[in-house]
């Protein structure tokens, strides 16, 4: 099997593998795998635009809580089409705005306080 390459892609720690996933399917993501098949999952690989993220949760190599700083930019289709799926459930960090480089970015903070910042130039849309 052929596995396509990602442009972006990490592992990252969880305190709640379920929770994440939840979380990561209402932003739009598609889950890859999860681990095990049945009972409390402890590994999960979700991907969107083009970023493929890994949560492992349990013991981990790390033994920090889950700490990230920065943000992960993804480039979808329409920030404000996304914006729209979301805007009931799942509160922004920021934006949608333009940015003064250009661009009109969405952030969001998922529930283990990663940001995710989706991006379009500000033309788009």
């Amino acid at each position: 099997m052929v596995v396509p390459e990602e442009p972006v892609s990490a592992i990252l720690k969880t305190t709640d593998v379920a929770r994440t996933i939840e979380w990561y399917r209402r932003v739009g993501f598609e889950v890859r795998d999860v681990f095990p098949d049945s009972g409390e999952p402890t590994w999960c690989e979700v991907a969107r635009d083009g970023v493929v993220l890994q949560f492992l949760g349990g013991e981990t190599p790390w033994p920090e809580p889950p700490t990230f700083t920065g943000t992960f930019y993804l480039r979808p289709e329409s920030v404000e089409a996304l914006y729209e799926q979301i805007k009931d459930h799942t509160p922004p960090a920021w934006g949608p705005e333009v940015r003064e480089w250009g661009a009109r970015e969405l952030g969001l903070q998922d529930p283990n306080g990663y940001f995710l910042t989706f991006t379009e130039p500000a033309e788009a849309g």
